[in-house]
């Protein structure tokens, strides 16, 4: 993200990171069994969700989920080529022939979680259940919002660009309803810091704030 905090502009420009911090992302993209973003992040930047960038072998890429309420995810896009599997969580209220036309691709599978929007603790349970036991999550804002209000952000892991982008309709890096006072903010435990390149990198634990996640 920028200095600001900024992961896009107002346009939806978001080349931010340099080559060094892109490395660094498709080795923890390596270690990890699945990477999970939101519809709006697939629709916005078209992202494989692979280590491209350091590997060639199919094994090596991790299960790419889509959180996608409607099914919306474009059947052209690159996040349901055949590189690796991926799993698209939808809503009740997602149209059937989507679903159905999104199920006949190859590599990918729809898992109903939830009515109107997508229940995130349902796939959590879900995805548990296919032996899936470390993911990385990689926003959108909206996204990295409804996982820290569930209580199912555990690290994180960020990249500060030294660059301002500014606008007040450009995305930050958590937005959703946000919390009324900042008492009730999710807390976080510096683990430690290091430069890569013109980038500082920054790993925080996230503290258990009760008060904070809804039942």
């Amino acid at each position: 993200m920028t200095l600001d905090g900024k992961i896009a502009t107002k346009t939806g420009s978001s080349e931010i990171s340099g080559p060094k911090d892109l490395l660094r992302v498709h080795k923890l993209r390596k270690g990890m069994d699945a990477i999970m973003v939101g519809i709006n992040t697939v629709l916005a930047d078209d992202p494989r969700l692979t280590v491209h960038k350091m590997s060639s072998k199919p094994d090596d890429n991790p299960i790419r989920v889509v959180v996608d309420s409607k099914a919306r995810t474009p059947l052209n896009y690159r996040i349901i080529n055949s590189e690796a599997p991926t799993i698209i969580a939808v809503s009740t209220e997602a149209p059937t022939g989507r679903i159905k036309s999104l199920e006949s691709v190859e590599n990918v599978e729809v898992v109903i979680c939830g009515n109107e929007r997508v229940d995130l603790e349902f796939l959590m349970e879900k995805l548990s259940e296919k032996g899936i036991k470390t993911l990385m999550l990689e926003g959108g804002s909206t996204l990295n919002y409804s996982m820290f209000e569930a209580g199912m952000v555990s690290e994180v892991k960020l990249c500060i660009a030294p660059m301002i982008a500014g606008g007040n309709q450009a995305k930050t890096l958590v937005d959703g309803d946000g919390v009324d006072y900042m008492k009730d903010a999710f807390r976080l435990k510096f683990k430690k810091s290091y430069t890569l390149g013109e980038d500082l990198i920054v790993e925080y634990d996230v503290l258990i704030n009760e008060s904070t996640i809804k039942e």
